[in-house]
């Protein structure tokens, strides 16, 4: 069983994961566009979250440094992010998260942010990660797209020589062949083994990268699938980006969902992620 923990002790609402904690949900824009945006998105969220009795993180990013074209929006930057984030963080009273990219982000991030998220395309960066580790904030680690899942042993390694404050791993699909990702389950419980909470990334699983030319594609229809087939398999939250308008967001169109969407998805993966608890409570 993995570790159980709590992200954001001194939020309004915390969020307890792994363990015998009820499923987390990792949700958000993909990029802060406003903070507006930002703060509504997050109340919907977390009002949705509160009703179906589970763990709710915020997540936006301040900054998409991954973009297909040179003059794709990127977000506000790392101080205008950092203040629309704590004001969510402030106001709606729950934990937030977001991705960092460099060593010299990191300290500022940390006096703001929840969970430090290592994004996936730089998860083997080892001083990247050792710092966000000696922060003793969560650290959520995305599992790069070019990863096996038994090679994550090396990046958990990695955050226990230095980290305190709780690791999440996260699988978000491997790359297949040009412009595709595929979700091997096996994954998730080669994850599990190394004893730390495990997330499911339901939306970047479903992109399809570069697919659309100028941005990445994606097939967002099967996002109730993956998400139920991670439940039953057996994770311990889900990370998903949500927007008001998809069409209109500014990265990720394709395959972020869209808020009134969201409820059935997360009723639904809910009763799959408890029928898989009770059975594994049966068998022991």
């Amino acid at each position: 069983m993995a570790r159980e923990f709590v992200i954001g002790g001194d939020a309004g609402t915390p969020a307890r994961v792994g363990g015998q904690a009820p499923l987390l949900v990792i949700a958000g824009p993909c990029v802060i566009e406003s903070a507006d945006q930002a703060l509504r998105t997050a109340a919907t969220l977390a009002q949705l979250c509160r009703g179906l009795e589970l763990g709710f993180v915020f997540k936006s990013s301040y900054l998409k440094d991954n973009r297909t074209a040179v003059d794709s929006p990127v977000g506000p930057g790392l101080e205008e992010g950092l203040r629309v984030l704590e004001r969510v963080r402030a106001e709606i009273g729950v934990p937030v998260l977001s991705d960092v990219h460099e060593r010299g982000e990191i300290a500022a991030a940390a006096q703001v942010l929840d969970v430090l998220q290592i994004p996936a395309f730089l998860c083997r960066q080892t001083r990247l990660l050792l710092e966000a580790a000696a922060t003793g904030r969560c650290v959520n680690v995305k599992k790069g797209q070019f990863l096996a899942p038994d090679d994550v042993e090396h990046l958990v390694r990695k955050y226990e020589a230095r980290g305190s404050g709780g690791l999440l791993l996260t699988e978000r699909g491997t790359t297949f062949g040009y412009g595709n990702l595929v979700v091997d389950m096996r994954s998730l419980a080669i994850l599990r083994r190394f004893g730390h909470p495990v997330v499911f990334d339901v939306t970047h699983s479903l992109q399809r990268p570069g697919g659309a030319g100028r941005e990445s594609g994606g097939e967002r229809e099967f996002a109730p699938v993956l998400a139920r087939a991670a439940c039953a398999a057996g994770v311990d939250a889900l990370f998903l980006e949500a927007h008001p308008e998809p069409e209109r967001a500014w990265s990720d169109r394709h395959t972020q969902i869209p808020l009134p969407a969201v409820p059935a998805l997360l009723a639904e993966a809910r009763e799959f992620h408890e029928t898989r608890r009770r059975s594994q409570q049966t068998q022991h």
